[in-house]
């Protein structure tokens, strides 16, 4: 905690019994796993390691995410700096 605090990073939780703050990392290990890791079995770490840079890639840029409109999250971030840069201008 004293690490954190000497570099003034935030320390934020929920409390005891509270999931919120792990929440969406919680959800996206779970899909990670059952849309990748299970269903391919890698047999090496280097094969997990390249299997996983390539989901990465497709769950970035390719797949369709429910809360974004059923948009990838790269398209999302394009957009919001189209955006920054129209109201700049």
């Amino acid at each position: 905690m004293a690490v954190l605090q000497d570099h003034q990073i935030a320390i934020s939780w929920d409390g005891k019994g509270r999931a919120l703050d792990n929440i969406f990392v919680e959800r996206f290990w779970r899909t990670l796993k059952y849309e990748d890791v299970y269903l391919r079995n890698y047999q090496t770490g280097s094969e997990l390691r390249a299997g996983l840079v390539k989901y990465f890639q497709y769950y970035n840029n390719q797949r369709p995410h429910q809360s974004l409109g059923y948009r990838p999250p790269a398209r999302i971030l394009m957009e919001g700096k189209k955006n920054e840069y129209k109201s700049v201008n």
